[in-house]
């Protein structure tokens, strides 16, 4: 365990930047669901629950301008789109897995959960 001392200790600036975009509402659950594979904008919906078309569709664009995720398009008909985790997105997957596993441990369970 690390012991705390009197100097400040600044955050570094690559933590920083990883959680402002992992930090922000959905991001992360995104991710895990799209773990599982490749889902249309309905199917992940449905799977990360509780969030807006208007959400989603505005986290989809900034997890894909950062190359987490790419929208597969499909020609048709019907044309099917999809999204889908890039590797740099991959090797968050056990982290986040370890991120879980501490969270059962060590934080308490929302009530009706």
């Amino acid at each position: 365990m690390a012991t705390p001392s009197n100097d400040a200790h600044a955050c570094d600036a690559s933590v920083t930047l990883a959680f402002s975009i992992l930090g922000k509402r959905w991001n992360g659950m995104i991710i895990d669901v799209l773990g599982g594979g490749p889902l249309s904008f309905a199917a992940l919906r449905r799977a990360v629950g509780g969030i807006s078309d208007a959400m989603l569709s505005d986290r989809l664009t900034e997890l894909a301008e950062v190359d987490l995720l790419t929208r597969v398009v499909t020609p048709g008909p019907p044309v099917s789109v999809t999204y889908e985790l890039t590797d740099k997105a991959v090797e968050l997957l056990p982290i986040l897995e370890q991120l879980g596993g501490w969270a059962r441990v060590n934080l308490p369970t929302p009530q009706g959960r």
